[in-house]
């Protein structure tokens, strides 16, 4: 592969943008990570954040970095990538983050990423040989996958929980899960942590390699990356998205104690599986289908099924609408860079 001819400072500009989407996609996807503690009262909503922020860091030493490989070296060809095309991957998706805040609606910030890359490298390419299929294509099928599982876990633990507590009143059985929903929603911030935060390290790792700094080799990537991707994602999870809390904690279905433990229960291990596996699923499709999964086992009609699918539309646009984004800040970026 040819190495970049890119200054000093356009190296740092784009790695600052990196962080700044790392940034944003704390602040953006946060309310994921709170909105069950927050909407049950379970934390006041300054707590809730240091408490997501605390776990979105801890994630740090808990799972490898399988996931930024797989953004690193596994969705397009790195020969393809030059700081261009990192450029407007970054852009693309932070103004379809900035757009979805805006609008209080909760898409992934890891797909906006992706279809970023994918968008930016297209238009370079002009044409679809640089998409690395078998690790595009599975990001693609876990759109599907991922809320569905989440749906189901997250349906089951409910089940489970009241057949446990089928003897016991409805205040009985949220005196226990007073603290539960924290275990949960802690090990959901820690699954959120663990997989957002390794795509920007992919990102400036694919930057880094396509410069020649460093290899394919994850020994070869500076631990200063690692540390300031899961600090940026802390600290914007820390400021928060308090326009998408509303829309995840109380719009799609009614959260009790009970309930928003077994949601974000069902969240974090879906999360947990995926990043185990290496695969960056959307942190914002698990917890969604695993409210939904929660509230259709209380009853179907609990659910506000016509918001849920104007979510559901809003992901499939994510990918397509971030990369045309990407792929028109790339041709600025060939101006300005």
């Amino acid at each position: 592969m040819e190495h970049l001819s890119i200054s000093i400072w356009s190296l740092v500009l784009l790695i600052a943008v990196a962080l700044a989407f790392d940034f944003m996609n704390g602040f953006h996807d946060g309310a994921n990570s709170i909105s069950t503690i927050v909407a049950t009262g379970a934390l006041t909503p300054k707590q809730a954040v240091l408490f997501a922020a605390a776990f979105n860091f801890v994630a740090l030493w808990v799972f490898q970095l399988k996931v930024a490989a797989t953004i690193g070296k596994g969705t397009v060809d790195p020969a393809f990538v030059d700081h261009y095309v990192i450029f407007g991957a970054l852009m693309g998706a932070l103004a379809w983050n900035i757009i979805t805040w805006y609008y209080g609606i909760p898409s992934s910030s890891s797909h906006a990423l992706v279809g970023g890359l994918v968008g930016a490298t297209v238009v370079k390419a002009g044409g679809l040989a640089p998409i690395m299929w078998s690790g595009f294509g599975k990001i693609l099928l876990f759109i599907i996958i991922s809320p569905l599982v989440g749906f189901f876990i997250g349906g089951m633990l409910m089940v489970l929980v009241a057949w446990a507590f089928r003897n016991k009143s409805p205040h009985q059985a949220s005196s226990w899960f007073r603290y539960g929903q924290l275990f949960a929603a802690g090990a959901y911030s820690l699954g959120h942590g663990g997989n957002d935060a390794q795509k920007t390290i992919g990102i400036i790792w694919l930057l880094m390699i396509t410069a020649g700094i460093s290899t394919a080799d994850v020994a070869t990537l500076p631990m200063w990356v690692v540390y300031s991707c899961y600090g940026a994602i802390a600290w914007g999870t820390y400021l928060g998205g308090w326009r998408i809390v509303k829309t995840m904690g109380s719009k799609i279905t009614k959260l009790n104690a009970v309930s928003g433990s077994c949601a974000s229960m069902g969240g974090a291990i879906s999360l947990g599986l995926a990043t185990l596996g290496g695969i960056p699923v959307s942190t914002t499709h698990t917890i969604t289908g695993a409210i939904v999964g929660v509230g259709t086992a209380q009853d179907v009609k609990a659910v506000r099924w016509a918001l849920t699918f104007n979510l559901v539309v809003a992901w499939v646009l994510t990918i397509p609408a971030s990369g045309l984004i990407a792929a028109l800040f790339w041709y600025v970026g060939r101006s300005f860079l």
